[in-house]
């Protein structure tokens, strides 16, 4: 994907960051509703100040944030001139990158969803596939995969989304998420805005109820959040 974000400043190295893995400062487990985030009235003390499980928590996501734009590369001109091409790949080349990215995402999660986890988290072809089973995995609930028209074997639920140059189709299968089920949907970049709306189709076709999109990153300009229907929808990297 493509965008024309400001190049990244300010950025601290991760050798400015703590060296414990991140994944083990939050072991992998289920989350529970009532446990390890607080919620907005529980996050203050009695005389209205932030309480110290808080604070950490946001320090945290923060240094970490830092740590990941750091690691993006900008290409100038590609795919086209005056394309400023930003490239996620490096975010998997170091496992201590990789580990902070799921890290990060989850923490971000709770943060949103602390009484209220996602069951199942939904990926889209094809970046979705990088980091949500890891996601999912960590988190202890179900990923369930967006793919193009024809790739997923049995039967499947369909919905259909404008490109430049045409439309192209979604499936997934009949039996990935059961109805009533709480769902996230994720994916490396929000451009138009098309593909995630008709991931969330799906999502309704199967009886999903969908909390929000998740995204690592943003294409200014492109107005994609409009199409998603006022659902709550958050970057990872914001302007980076």
């Amino acid at each position: 994907m493509s965008s024309q974000p400001a190049p990244v400043t300010g950025s601290t190295s991760s050798s400015d960051l703590p060296v414990t893995s991140p994944l083990a400062a939050h072991p992998a487990q289920p989350i529970s509703s009532t446990s390890t985030t607080t919620t907005a009235t529980e996050g203050q003390d009695a005389e209205g100040r932030q309480s110290t499980a808080a604070a950490p928590r946001s320090s945290e996501l923060a240094g970490w944030k830092m740590k990941l734009k750091a690691a993006l590369r900008h290409f100038p001109d590609f795919p086209i001139k005056g394309i400023d091409f930003v490239d996620i790949m490096p975010l998997f080349l170091d496992p201590s990158v990789h580990e902070t990215l799921v890290a990060a995402l989850d923490l971000q999660i709770r943060e949103l969803y602390s009484e209220n986890a996602p069951d199942v988290i939904v990926g889209l072809d094809a970046r979705g596939f990088l980091f949500g089973p890891g996601l999912a995995l960590r988190r202890g609930v179900s990923f369930a995969p967006v793919r193009k028209k024809g790739k997923l074997p049995g039967p499947c639920v369909t919905a259909e989304y404008q490109k430049e140059y045409g439309v192209d189709l979604f499936q997934m299968q009949n039996d990935a998420i059961k109805p009533g089920q709480k769902v996230l949907i994720v994916d490396d970049i929000i451009a138009t805005g098309g593909s995630a709306k008709a991931a969330a189709d799906l999502v309704k076709q199967l009886g999903g109820e969908i909390m929000g999109f998740l995204f690592i990153l943003e294409i200014p300009g492109l107005n994609g959040r409009e199409k998603l229907e006022s659902i709550q929808t958050t970057i990872l990297l914001e302007d980076a």
